[in-house]
């Protein structure tokens, strides 16, 4: 036996296969696999499929630039926990400054509160976020278990996986870095035990925008194609994503490993937009939980309802800001209005019409 040196030279395709979302949803490595959060990601330069879970990332760093594949890749991560995972075992948070690339989602039953737009807005949903996470420790602590996973064997209420996604964090960074930056460490460094996982994406992988305390919190990242190896090194710590291909060519780095090569899912806008429907259209949870518990005190409903009939106003951010209540109070509240007539559903950016007529 000889052994040689060698070395392996890869060559793009003159004819480049479409890797079908769909026809990974059939695959068995998606149908009979045991992981906690699902991600149909794509195939590798072998053509065996590749599906991971986003439980052990634990949080996830994408950045490409346009046309390189991200934001179809950050449909396929939602759509396979979609598919996988009924809205009582998973849950949404979602963040689009841009607000387009996730208004599709805006009336999944999977959501938490509406699509946030709103970069000031996003700061507030991620401060109660590291709320929730607060609490979900707090309850834990109770039973005595360490993680999400304890909790949901020993105790009778469920405790849902909550992914927050922010599609363009550079936008974030722009209007308050330095408090963005606090919250997603905060987050990033404690809230795997909770079972939140963040899920970030950028076109812009500038040191201004992935920082080092983000970049030390995110052990999981994948390059899609960028413009200079400059970037590259600030998203993977070393070259070679400026030579991808685009549409979908990635370079995917999971925690402690070297970064591996692979070909990530497509689908449609079209056919996204059919996955979806089908989920069928239910109120935000905050919606739901106003139906079972208590009705908010009548006092602070009828200041609530008297804001929206003299000020033409009735957004969840509005009332927060109106009556210095929490988030999902204010939510709740909004909700309620909408129960009784008041005002319409929440649109894409969380506004909502005032249906009775409003006076001075």
């Amino acid at each position: 036996f000889v052994r040689r040196n060698v070395i392996g030279i890869e060559l793009p395709n003159k004819k480049r296969k479409t890797v079908h979302l769909d026809d990974l949803f059939n695959s068995p490595e998606f149908l009979e696999g045991k992981e906690a959060l699902p991600w149909a990601l794509g195939v590798g330069i072998g053509g065996e499929t590749l599906v991971v879970d986003i439980a052990k990332f634990p949080h996830l760093l994408m950045a490409g630039t346009t046309g390189s594949g991200k934001s179809v890749a950050m449909n396929t991560l939602i759509a396979s926990l979609l598919k996988k995972l009924p809205p009582d075992e998973c849950k949404f948070v979602m963040i689009d400054p841009k607000q387009l690339e996730l208004a599709v989602y805006a009336n999944i039953p999977h959501l938490l509160m509406p699509v946030v737009t709103d970069p000031e807005k996003a700061v507030e949903a991620l401060q109660w976020t590291v709320s929730e996470m607060e609490r979900r420790y707090a309850q834990m602590a109770q039973v005595g278990v360490r993680n999400i996973s304890g909790f949901n064997k020993c105790s009778e209420e469920r405790m849902p996986y909550l992914v927050v996604v922010i599609d363009e964090v550079a936008d974030l960074m722009m209007v308050a870095g330095k408090e963005v930056e606090r919250l997603v460490q905060r987050l990033a460094q404690m809230a795997r035990a909770a079972g939140i996982h963040l899920i970030m994406a950028t076109q812009r992988p500038s040191v201004d925008v992935i920082t080092g305390t983000i970049k030390a919190n995110f052990p999981t990242r994948i390059s899609f194609s960028v413009t200079s190896k400059f970037d590259s090194r600030t998203i993977l710590g070393e070259q070679g994503a400026e030579q991808l291909l685009g549409m979908g060519d990635m370079l995917f780095m999971a925690s402690g490993a070297r970064p591996k090569r692979a070909h990530g899912a497509f689908i449609n806008d079209d056919a996204l937009a059919a996955f979806v429907g089908t989920l069928g259209v239910i109120k935000h949870e905050a919606a739901q939980a106003t139906a079972e518990a208590p009705q908010a005190a009548p006092s602070l409903y009828e200041q609530a309802r008297h804001i929206a009939l003299t000020e033409g106003k009735a957004s969840a951010g509005y009332m927060q800001r109106r009556l210095s209540l929490p988030y999902l109070e204010a939510l709740k509240l909004t909700e309620q209005l909408e129960a009784e007539g008041v005002v319409g559903p929440a649109d894409v950016g969380g506004r909502r019409e005032v249906l009775v007529p409003f006076y001075d």
